[in-house]
């Protein structure tokens, strides 16, 4: 059947879609900056820029539904768009931070990298990559704030190289991930839900605070950072085993 829908777009909401995907976009541009940060060695720089493109990557979904870009900018696949910005950004950004640092062992940089950024082209092209219910399936290569992690708190080389592989690996392990910015099934109670999307919050505002007070950063912002990071893989790991339940009408709306 003849789809009209699009005719009965106008053109406030055409141009409004195209700059939804335009915003999208944008995040490449943070990535290429953050590589030029990187290679100059101002890396602190480099992960304000790689922090820029997850906002965008965090609001852009809620924008692009607004916008019903699907319908009023069906020439362009905010989805596939959508991917191959976050593997630049969420995967190849981090890894040439891991190749031209010493976050890994001598000799190990390009191994790592190489298991990470094959893990990674994986996981972003599963067909269950976003489950029904809005969870990611496997680690979803939140890569960037991994190697932020690991550069701040200054773990060991060989520390470090254990996280990779073993994050590498949990790729492929069907575990269901929160999605922070879609919890309509994390539960059907409201305040739940709230709750968490908060916790998330306040876990962008520590990390950003340690960011900004590098090298001396306050003990309370790493606990709630790190805090967090704890309770998110818990939550997902309790989601994976303890699904929640909805009333039918909920599902079906």
């Amino acid at each position: 059947m003849f789809d009209d829908s699009a005719y009965l777009i106008s053109k406030p909401q055409r141009i409004a879609a195209w700059l939804v995907h335009l915003f999208t976009a944008s995040g490449a541009i943070l990535g290429v900056l953050s590589l030029w940060a990187i290679h100059e060695g101002r890396y602190i720089q480099s992960f304000w820029l790689m922090a820029a493109a997850v906002f965008i990557d965090s609001v852009d979904g809620t924008l692009a539904r607004r916008a019903k870009t699907k319908v009023a900018a069906p020439k362009v696949d905010g989805a596939l768009l959508d991917n191959i910005v976050d593997y630049f950004t969420y995967v190849l950004v981090p890894a040439f931070f891991i190749l031209v640092t010493d976050l890994l062992p001598p000799g190990w940089a390009p191994i790592g990298v190489s298991v990470l950024v094959l893990a990674s082209a994986y996981q972003f092209t599963q067909s269950e990559a976003k489950t029904d219910d809005h969870f990611f399936k496997g680690f979803p290569s939140y890569w960037n704030i991994v190697v932020f992690y690991l550069f701040v708190m200054q773990t060991s080389a060989w520390i470090n190289l254990f996280v990779i592989l073993l994050l590498s690996l949990l790729v492929f392990l069907p575990i269901k991930y929160v999605y922070p910015s879609r919890l309509e099934y994390f539960s059907p109670n409201r305040w739940l839900r709230r709750g968490m999307f908060g916790a998330t919050l306040m876990w962008a505002a520590a990390t950003a605070a340690m960011l900004w007070m590098y090298p001396d950063i306050q003990p309370v912002f790493v606990y709630i950072s790190v805090g967090y990071a704890i309770f998110y893989t818990l939550a997902s790991l309790y989601r994976t085993f303890v699904p929640a339940e909805f009333p039918d009408e909920e599902l079906d709306n």
